[in-house]
């Protein structure tokens, strides 16, 4: 189960709304979604959390690229949302490398689901290293994303379970965010 909110810095505070992603296919696409939450080109933040399994944090300021952190990229590839988030640019790969990708994995047929026992012995590893680079377990993007709004890089990173709340609570929002869960 997925749980978005746009938290939108106000001259009176932060005002939170529930989002609805469906309609969303592009980081440009929730980006624009962000903007239009504040049309005096105030901060506002995207949090998406998948129950325990990850959490990403989209941070818009006006018309400058979109600051993006998840905490752990390789979950976050399994969600359609996640998908959103995971830009070519953020994991660390050039536009289209996607293709060069496929063409180099060893495709033995144990990616069908067949016993990988036979790979043990070595190759399984050189397959596994080559997939894990695609998309990596673990956190990527910008740290330090919420460091001027009190939430340390440090602190992000150990942040788990019902993180959109834990960083609700830092900014100091928790009520607010509560009226739209």
């Amino acid at each position: 189960m997925y749980f978005a909110a746009l938290l939108a810095r106000t001259e009176d505070g932060w005002e939170a709304s529930d989002t609805e992603l469906d309609d969303v296919e592009t980081l440009s696409d929730l980006a624009d979604l962000a903007r239009e939450a504040s049309p005096d080109e105030d901060t506002v933040l995207v949090l998406i959390e998948q129950e325990d399994a990850w959490f990403g944090v989209v941070r818009v300021d006006g018309e400058e690229d979109p600051r993006i952190y998840v905490s752990d990229a390789a979950a976050a590839a399994r969600s359609s949302y996640g998908e959103i988030l995971l830009t070519d640019e953020l994991l660390g790969r050039d536009p289209g490398d996607d293709g060069d990708d496929l063409d180099a994995l060893d495709l033995d047929g144990t990616e069908d689901g067949e016993s990988d026992d036979d790979e043990e012995d070595g190759d399984g590893a050189a397959a596994g290293a080559g997939a894990g680079e695609a998309v990596p377990h673990g956190p990527v993007g910008d740290a330090e994303v919420l460091d001027d709004l009190g939430v340390s890089e440090k602190e992000l990173r150990s942040m788990s379970g019902d993180a959109v709340g834990e960083i609700a609570e830092a900014l100091g929002v928790s009520d607010v965010l509560e009226t739209v869960r």
